[in-house]
């Protein structure tokens, strides 16, 4: 029994020299480390790609400002536009977006509009959907609407490159819409394009157009000469092919008579023309009023003209086509770069007609780029 209490007595002893703790709560802590990614955005191209026609001289199909539907190669000449609608996705917010632009060679060029941010679906309506023809996919995903919860991830913009004189864009260079972030991301669209811009055209004529010794009311013909399209190697532009001329004159003081006065009228003179498998053979003017249909020889006449207007379509195409449509481009009147044809002239010289020398006058060959 001693020994009990003895040993009770120690442990009151003990417990009264212990920290006074109860009753205390203690705890610690991490300090976790996050890192969010960092997205790159991403820009499709949508379908609505046009090459827009200058307000400076109108084609054949179409005027200033309009879609350049006749345009089949990648060229551009100044004043004409190339035109792209293009989507752009960050999940970090649209207003992460430093600029959208379009690149020229790796150079800033033309600036992009901001046309709409897309809404995502919520409880109370289902938001905007993604056209089809922008194919936003990122791997297996694909969208075709905004998905809840992407607020301000989603925006079109219009893109509208205007090409520009010669001193600052010429020759072959690649174009593509670009989208760069605030943390200098910048990511190209994958369609990029290349283009020959404000390209040198020309014509390459080989040959003369000479007439010795004609004898009155008889037919004499010239040696065949080529008319080419000597545009820019590279280039790609096509020459719809014109011709037209004037009368002729003597510039000596000759006393000239042909028939009726010192004038040789371009009525007199007629041509034939070949390339590829189209020639003047049986081919027709487009303009009824001015239908001159190729003679038993297959010759036309040239028509009047000292400058190119818009009244050539139908009247003075090299080979016109047979269609009554003047917005149709003749198949062997068009000329791709290094490309020719060939042009035989007939002088059906009138009598009387008397002159030294008919050596004053025109005839003019003109290439317009399609």
């Amino acid at each position: 029994m001693k020994k009990i209490l003895s040993v009770l007595a120690t442990l009151i002893l003990v417990l009264g020299v212990l920290p006074a703790t109860f009753g205390v709560s203690t705890g610690g802590g991490v300090n976790p480390i996050i890192e969010p990614e960092e997205f790159e955005p991403y820009i499709w191209l949508c379908d609505s790609r046009a090459v827009m026609d200058d307000n400076v001289e109108p084609g054949r199909i179409t005027l200033g400002g309009y879609n350049m539907t006749e345009r089949e190669h990648n060229y551009a000449f100044e004043g004409e536009q190339i035109e792209w609608k293009v989507l752009v996705m960050d999940k970090n917010g649209i207003e992460k977006i430093k600029d959208v632009y379009v690149s020229v060679d790796d150079e800033i060029e033309a600036n992009c509009k901001l046309t709409q941010i897309l809404k995502p679906k919520t409880n109370r309506s289902d938001g905007d959907s993604i056209d089809a023809d922008c194919n936003a996919r990122i791997g297996e995903e694909k969208f075709t609407s905004v998905p809840e919860g992407y607020e301000n991830v989603f925006a079109y913009y219009d893109c509208t490159l205007t090409v520009e004189t010669s001193e600052s864009m010429y020759g072959e260079v690649w174009i593509v819409p670009v989208v760069e972030d605030l943390d200098n991301n910048d990511i190209q669209a994958d369609e990029k394009e290349k283009w020959f811009l404000n390209p040198i055209i020309a014509l390459a004529i080989d040959g003369d157009v000479e007439f010795e010794d004609v004898r009155p009311g008889a037919s004499a013909y010239s040696s065949t000469l080529t008319v080419g399209n000597d545009a820019d190697e590279g280039s790609g532009v096509m020459l719809d092919m014109f011709i037209s001329g004037t009368d002729f004159y003597d510039s000596d003081n000759s006393g000239a008579k042909c028939p009726t006065t010192n004038q040789l009228a371009l009525t007199n003179f007629k041509y034939y023309a070949t390339s590829g498998a189209y020639d003047t053979n049986g081919e027709a003017r487009n303009i009824p009023a001015l239908i001159a249909t190729a003679d038993p020889e297959g010759y036309l006449n040239i028509p009047y003209g000292d400058y190119f207007n818009t009244l050539f379509y139908g009247r003075a195409e090299i080979l016109p086509t047979a269609v009554n449509d003047l917005t149709t481009y003749s198949p062997g009147n068009v000329l791709s770069p290094g490309a020719d044809m060939s042009i035989t002239f007939r002088l059906d010289l009138p009598l009387p007609c008397n002159a030294e020398s008919f050596d004053t006058g025109d005839i003019f060959f003109w290439g317009e780029a399609v």
